[in-house]
């Protein structure tokens, strides 16, 4: 098992990215600490963990707030002695994100502190846990947005992603020889409910998937087995990176000077 003796925090893990994640490293071994505001899936998610065998608990946490932060992070040590792997994944994509003239200043605010600050305080309150655990992986959920800017308009979303990218860099120089790692992890569009809320009509979905080279939408388990990679001993020798896992869009639209 990939994440045997491991026990990892995610963030967000009631759905999409989050849940496959959850479940796939309880797969691997991992003791799998639930964080999400939607108390019912999150708690679905951790009896699935545990009836298919293995180990898992929730616990509810708004990663905007630093109480809740500290207190999920602290409820994973207490609950299973350690944490080895933060999986700094909640996030939204409101449906009123728009563009700079349109977009109102509470839905800015509103992304900015779950997508941006949210991985800030998850960092703040997970990196000294990590230390005593003796290092680990910290991963962040970033997009392809950040490097490329978004084809719909969604401005709020795309700043707070590329505020990702830049605090992953940074933490990554910081605690590179404290036997920490931090990596952003960059999805293309995926067939999530939070994109395909937001791509809600056909012309919209058309109009992202025609820049993608696969021609498809990412599954959420794609980015999950990203993710594991990116939390076990396999990626030791990997930090500070930008993981791109997005069918090809990024290779097809970003070109050297």
């Amino acid at each position: 098992m990939r994440l045997a003796n491991k026990v990892a925090l995610i963030t967000g893990g009631s759905s999409g990215i989050g849940k496959e994640t959850a479940l796939l490293f309880a797969k691997e071994g991992a003791k799998v600490v639930v964080s999400d505001v939607n108390d019912a899936e999150g708690r679905t998610v951790v009896a699935q963990i545990i009836e298919n065998g293995g180990e898992a608990a929730y616990i509810r946490a708004d990663v905007s707030k630093a109480d809740d932060c500290a207190k999920m992070v602290d409820f994973a040590e207490q609950t299973f002695g350690k944490l080895n792997v933060l999986f700094n994944n909640a996030g939204i994509m409101h449906s009123d994100d728009d563009n700079a003239v349109t977009t109102e200043e509470h839905i800015w605010d509103l992304t900015m502190n779950i997508n941006a600050k949210g991985v800030f305080l998850g960092c703040k309150y997970g990196i000294p846990a990590l230390k005593r655990a003796g290092g680990g992986s910290i991963i962040n959920t970033a997009s392809f947005v950040a490097i490329l800017g978004a084809a719909t308009p969604q401005i709020a979303y795309t700043a707070s992603k590329g505020a990702v990218l830049a605090l992953t860099r940074e933490l990554a120089v910081i605690h590179a020889r404290e036997g920490i790692r931090v990596n952003a992890l960059c999805p293309g569009p995926l067939k999530t409910e939070l994109l395909m809320s937001f791509l809600n009509t056909e012309e919209k979905k058309q109009r992202r998937l025609v820049h993608v080279p696969m021609g498809r939408f990412g599954e959420a388990l794609e980015i999950a087995y990203a993710s594991l990679f990116l939390a076990s001993d396999e990626s030791s020798f990997v930090t500070g990176t930008d993981f791109m896992v997005d069918g090809g869009i990024t290779s097809a639209y970003v070109t050297p000077l």
